[in-house]
């Protein structure tokens, strides 16, 4: 009989690119399943609608197991007008029955915007770190994650805020930091891009989402780094670099306090999890 609660992770991780990358497969070892892909860093080109569009910090895209899906990473200009090859983001291949009923409970769109906010990355997280264990004696846990994820979605889209003219700039403001964070860039270009002044930029901002945005930025910034840190085979200094700090020292000092300890213990101790 099969469990109509059932819910299953196949594939679970994040990925990151400096270098051109291709794909066009949706078949995981001979199983079509869904894939929830939401991308936490600089851009790529994924086809949505029919076509291969742009996909940048923040967008998550959706896809059923009789959709077709293609990845292509290359070169792109940033809002600095630099072109560069970076992109960041977790990937979940998933299905079942609980799923199947979730997924047509309501229109679901390919691709929608997201805030990077922790209580949704932590998700992925934790669903990439259950894949990850070389012993897993308890395999359904990363399926309750999947169906907290996919709950909280549902929650996100539900308290999107109504927009007015001075919250969309604020949100302009929000994106302009996701997609640009890994690269140095001034108060001045911030304004510049939503065509305000730098005062006007600072107090919406504040205004908003109750912190500054240099502060908001720093905190983007750290949680590239811990992505990577967990994640990637980067040495130490060169996740720094990629994660938009001038130096490492100042890296280090920022990442010791927001975490309470330094990166090098930070990655020994959640690689350990994965044991």
């Amino acid at each position: 009989m099969i469990n109509e609660d059932s819910c299953q992770v196949y594939v679970a991780g994040f990925s990151f690119h400096k270098k051109p990358f291709y794909t066009s497969t949706l078949d995981v070892d001979g199983i079509n399943t869904y894939l929830m892909r939401f991308q936490t860093d600089g851009r790529c080109r994924a086809r949505y609608d029919g076509q291969l569009g742009l996909i940048e910090t923040g967008d998550l895209l959706l896809y059923s197991p009789s959709e077709p899906y293609e990845l292509k990473i290359d070169k792109e200009l940033n809002s600095l007008g630099e072109l560069t090859i970076e992109s960041g983001d977790y990937h979940i291949f998933f299905g079942g029955p609980w799923i199947d009923k979730w997924w047509k409970s309501q229109v679901r769109p390919t691709r929608m915007k997201l805030p990077l906010n922790e209580g949704f990355l932590i998700l992925f997280r934790q669903i990439a770190l259950e894949q990850r264990r070389m012993e897993n004696p308890y395999p359904e846990i990363s399926g309750y994650y999947m169906k907290i994820l996919c709950l909280e979605l549902d929650r996100q889209l539900k308290e999107q805020p109504t927009t007015t003219h001075k919250s969309y700039l604020a949100y302009q403001i929000k994106h302009y930091i996701e997609e640009n964070a890994s690269h140095m860039f001034k108060l001045d270009d911030v304004a510049s891009h939503v065509g305000i002044s730098v005062s006007r930029a600072v107090h919406l901002f504040k205004e908003t989402f109750d912190t500054s945005i240099m502060q908001y930025t720093i905190d983007v910034k750290l949680d590239m780094a811990r992505e990577r840190i967990i994640f990637s085979p980067m040495s130490l200094e060169n996740v720094a670099e990629t994660s938009g700090f001038a130096n490492y020292t100042y890296f280090y000092r920022v990442f010791r306090a927001r975490f309470g300890m330094s990166p090098k213990q930070f990655r020994i101790a959640n690689r350990e999890q994965l044991k």
